[in-house]
């Protein structure tokens, strides 16, 4: 049985390439002077339905004033190329690779001097994703990106004169939200932590719980730590300031599985536990605020959380969780005689036209059972006018959408004691 995740397109990024241009009848340097070589950033921005690369950023402020008229769209060309991290099998399939031209739709100096590449990008939109999902294994996977910058007329100086750029030299990509969760290792897995800032006293901790998508590929020796934060906004919604002033500050961690949750719930809620212990060791951790967040595979290991540790969470918010039989035959993820002894305040969350994970086997019948649960149903996934797979009703959490009664499930997350 194919795993129950969806199926979809996300970022990540590769550095290092390099990329040379000599223009017709100009010299490759800028006035007179030896070659110059620029360095350039990626910059990315998590949107609801995965990173993309929204801009690069060129590292010209060391080459003096540059006159703003002479700098338009059609300066410079962008060309992207993204491919897989790791081998794709014969016959199976990676969504999605791509080797095309970035549209540039407005060029700039910022306030360094640099040069800013704004590149178009949508939600759906190929080329600008950072992310592959590799079909057989189930898996999104950091794509390896390299982006070729060519120069297609001189710029000019306020003081000097023209400047021809001799070559390009990728560096890393920049993600402000993913970028302020550090890098960890507890209870065997990877994590990233968010720190609220400026806070005193015990706050909450959020523990975000990743789709199927993004777990781990050990079998290619593939543990990235980065899908968890680049496949969707779920994590990075509670880290917003939005989200931080109604939780009064607070951690957000985010464990990265070793497989499927799904695949082995029992062993990952202990190591789960683990992260979360070394945490309120470590940090000012209030024990009263532990909540548990997570989407589909995370549904479903959210709930798990609940049934093994009854007296640890303030609040469990499973997303297209899964309760029902992993196959057919099989016996449920979690037992109806598990469900009905849940105390945890509970919020579940689905669409119902999700055609990967049944809403009514799984959602609504464990809001029947669950006692006291809250329950939001959408019809749709749609945010801005984009319709997304009836699947992906994380993206309403990760913007506090769901409300019952005027009070959004921030808001209730945030009011929850244990």
């Amino acid at each position: 049985m194919e795993p129950l995740i969806s199926r979809r397109s996300v970022l990540a990024a590769g550095a290092g390439a390099a990329a040379t241009l000599a223009l017709p009848g100009a010299a490759a340097h800028a006035g007179g002077g030896h070659p110059t070589t620029v360095g350039f950033v990626l910059n990315a921005e998590t949107l609801d339905g995965g990173e993309q690369v929204i801009a690069v950023t060129l590292d010209t402020g060391r080459l003096g004033p540059i006159d703003p008229a002479s700098l338009t769209t059609g300066t410079f060309s962008v060309h992207a190329k993204a491919t897989s991290p790791i081998p794709i099998a014969p016959g199976d399939q990676i969504f999605s690779e791509y080797d095309l031209d970035r549209t540039v739709t407005a060029a700039r100096l910022d306030r360094h001097g640099n040069i800013v590449l704004e590149l178009s990008y949508a939600e759906g939109q190929l080329g600008g994703g950072t992310l592959g999902y590799i079909l057989s294994k189930g898996r999104n996977v950091r794509l390896d990106l390299t982006y070729t910058i060519t120069q297609n007329a001189p710029l000019r100086r306020r003081h000097g004169g023209p400047v021809t750029i001799g070559g390009f030299v990728q560096g890393r990509l920049a993600n402000p939200e993913v970028d302020a969760f550090s890098y960890h290792v507890g209870g065997g897995l990877k994590y990233r932590l968010y720190s609220p800032r400026g806070c005193h006293g015990r706050r909450p901790l959020i523990v975000w719980l990743h789709g199927g998508g993004e777990g781990a590929s050990l079998p290619d020796n593939y543990y990235d730590n980065e899908t968890t934060l680049r496949a969707n906004r779920g994590a990075l919604g509670f880290a917003t300031a939005e989200a931080q002033r109604i939780f009064g500050g607070a951690y957000v961690v985010a464990p990265q599985s070793t497989s499927y949750w799904i695949e082995d719930g029992p062993r990952f809620a202990p190591q789960i536990r683990e992260i979360i212990g070394d945490l309120v060791r470590r940090q000012a951790i209030d024990l009263k605020r532990i909540l548990v967040v997570g989407c589909s595979n995370g549904g479903y290991m959210s709930i798990e959380m609940t049934t093994v540790y009854p007296d640890l969470f303030a609040a469990s918010v499973p997303i297209c969780g899964v309760v029902a039989p992993f196959t057919p035959g099989g016996p449920p993820l979690v037992p109806d005689s598990s469900l009905v002894e849940i105390g945890t305040p509970t919020w579940l969350v689905a669409s119902l036209d999700d055609d990967t994970v049944d809403p009514q086997a799984n959602t609504i019948h464990a809001h029947d059972l669950i006692p006291h649960s809250l329950i939001t149903l959408y019809d749709h996934v749609i945010r801005d006018g984009h319709q997304f797979p009836g699947h992906w009703s994380w993206i309403y959490v990760a913007r506090n959408d769901p409300s019952i009664n005027g009070t959004h499930i921030w808001q209730w997350m945030a009011q929850q004691r244990s």
